[in-house]
């Protein structure tokens, strides 16, 4: 495929929003987060956290400790994001819920 068809392949490709669980698996402690297109997220998650983005948190103390081969992603909740007006909105009140669904040990702090 030439680049013209590969932009065009992408721009069709579906965008989901959701709501995304990144778990320690030596301790079960997990972080919670919401993302407007969860196309490569764990990706995005990994260079940040490799990068000491998220400096002065238990996530990043564990991930620095740890190693990032600890450490699982998953995709908890997701929709087709075309299905919703106010994304920004609907983001903010998914994580609230999510949170107070499952308190996750990394989000309390």
């Amino acid at each position: 495929m030439n680049k013209k068809d590969l932009i065009q392949q992408y721009k069709a490709t579906p965008t989901f929003y959701g709501v995304i669980q990144i778990k320690n698996d030596q301790t079960g402690q997990t972080f919670i987060d919401v993302a407007p297109n969860l196309h490569n997220r764990w990706g995005y998650y990994q260079t940040n956290l490799n990068g000491n983005f998220y400096h002065d948190t238990p996530l990043q103390e564990d991930w620095n400790a740890l190693g990032a081969d600890q450490f699982s992603y998953s995709v908890l909740w997701k929709k087709d994001a075309t299905d919703v007006d106010h994304l920004r909105q609907k983001l903010r009140d998914l994580k609230a819920e999510w949170l107070d669904k499952l308190h996750p040990a990394y989000n309390q702090h």
